[in-house]
Order: C-alpha cells, then structure tokens, then sequence
C-alpha cells in the first residue's frame, strides 16, 4: 500500500453530532479515524483529503467500548479513535451542508 492509499483509509467518516457542528463556526471538524493513527497523519490525511486547507491542530480521543442494552439483548459498543481537527482558512462546505 503506499503513502496516498494509507492515507486515505485514515479517517472513516465525520462524526455529525450538534456539538461538532456547533464547533464548525470556528473551523473544527471531528472525524473518526483508525485507531493507530498518529496526529501527524491525521493532518495529512485531512490535507490531502480537502485540497487548499491547512491544519492548523489536531487533538485525538479515545473512546472506549461500553456496555448497551436493547429489550433482553445486551453487548458491548466498538471502541474507537476520533480526531478534532482545526482548519485555518476557508470553510469545509461538502461536511456543513452549506
């Protein structure tokens, strides 16, 4: 797999939840991202994802499974990783619906 493939199958999908699009007003994005994936390329990532936007920070989370429950079936949620990124410039249109 080379550099470009690798990152593009970093981030997953933006996670839309009215905090992070309460947070696009100043520029930060949240994505979910693989797991082992380092600061430095989720940045890169979302640069060469979003051509003309700079990343200005990144800080990652992790989130940890926890126990769920519907009717009499219970389990367990996927962990996960996601990353909030701040971007200097021109807003991200294709995540805001704008």
């Amino acid at each position: 797999m080379s550099n470009t493939e690798k990152l593009y199958s970093i981030i997953k999908k933006p996670l839309i939840t009215e905090k992070s699009v309460m947070a696009t007003t100043i520029g930060q994005y949240t994505f979910e991202v693989v797991k082992d994936a380092t600061k430095i390329e989720i940045a890169q990532a979302v640069e060469l994802a979003f051509p003309g936007r700079k990343v200005k920070q990144v800080r990652t989370v992790y989130m940890p499974s926890h126990q769920k429950r519907m009717g009499y079936k219970s389990g367990r949620t996927d962990s996960g990783k996601k990353a909030i990124v701040t971007i200097e410039g021109d807003p991200i249109e294709e995540l805001t619906g704008a």
